[in-house]
């Protein structure tokens, strides 16, 4: 049990993602979360409005699958294999940063004052959340893909244009930390 829960050292996450992005390409599959979403969308009876979401969703239903083990995988860490006591391991400067901002030391995997309930209690959250939400919908789309799709499978499989959209992820991410984020807050 205790292999289960510690944090596992890049080497082996990285030939663990390795293997299956072999699996993927020898199958002839590409890995993408965001595409569950087109999927959904189709096979609720989108195709008769739209021709983006004219396709056969039946070739995509392994992903869901995906989507669905992830939702699950993440229920079980949280509920079953996290110790009440751990703590995401951040710098110091981090934390000082953060608290300048107005936000306390963390105490689990994401502030609750962020990302929990109490983020509810807040206009301002709700619309940082609701706003936040929506952008990385639609620049997943816009991309053609998420930041998993392009950064694991599309420079897998040696896209150009994934290549390009992660550097415009990494952008947009330091972006969004050093310029808009204190502006926020």
């Amino acid at each position: 049990m205790d292999l289960i829960l510690q944090p596992w050292p890049w080497y082996v996450s990285g030939a663990l993602i390795a293997f299956v992005m072999w699996l993927l390409l020898y199958f002839g599959k590409s890995f993408g979360f965001s595409n569950n979403l087109r999927t959904l969308c189709t096979m609720c009876g989108a195709d008769k409005f739209a021709p983006f979401f004219q396709f056969n969703w039946k070739t995509q239903s392994w992903n869901l699958f995906f989507l669905v083990g992830a939702g699950l995988g993440g229920y079980i860490a949280t509920n079953f294999l996290t110790t009440p006591d751990y703590v995401v391991a951040i710098s110091e400067a981090t934390i000082d940063d953060l608290g300048a901002l107005g936000f306390a030391a963390p105490t689990a995997y994401a502030p609750a004052s962020q990302f929990g309930m109490e983020a509810l209690s807040s206009w301002q959250n709700i619309l940082i959340l609701a706003l936040g939400g929506f952008m990385v919908g639609f620049g997943a789309r816009y991309a053609g893909g998420c930041t998993s799709g392009h950064a694991i499978s599309g420079i897998s499989d040696l896209q150009p244009a994934s290549l390009l959209a992660v550097v415009g992820f990494f952008i947009g991410g330091l972006a969004m930390t050093h310029l808009i984020f204190p502006l926020i807050y």
